[in-house]
């Protein structure tokens, strides 16, 4: 059985695919979670503070990257009333 060319570069593509894939799920599950854990932690801010945050997808946005700690900053900024009013 002979291989062509055209195999390996199917086969080498294929790897390069599966691995950008790979890659791309890693980073949109770890912006997933941040973004929730974020959220969270903005309701209970709003339940327990009593705070007006207003959840727009800036503030999710900021969340996603930031994780808690971009929810805790929206936070400040809100109680400072500087964003997020």
């Amino acid at each position: 059985m002979v291989v062509g060319i055209i195999e390996v570069l199917v086969l080498i593509l294929a790897i390069v695919v599966a691995f950008v894939l790979y890659k791309a799920l890693k980073t949109a599950t770890s912006l997933t979670i941040n973004a929730v854990l974020g959220v969270l932690v903005l309701m209970a801010a709003k339940l327990l503070l009593g705070l007006e945050i207003a959840i727009t997808w800036v503030a999710v946005l900021v969340c996603a990257i930031g994780g808690i700690f971009g929810a805790l900053v929206i936070v400040v900024l809100n109680y400072l009333k500087i964003a997020f009013v």
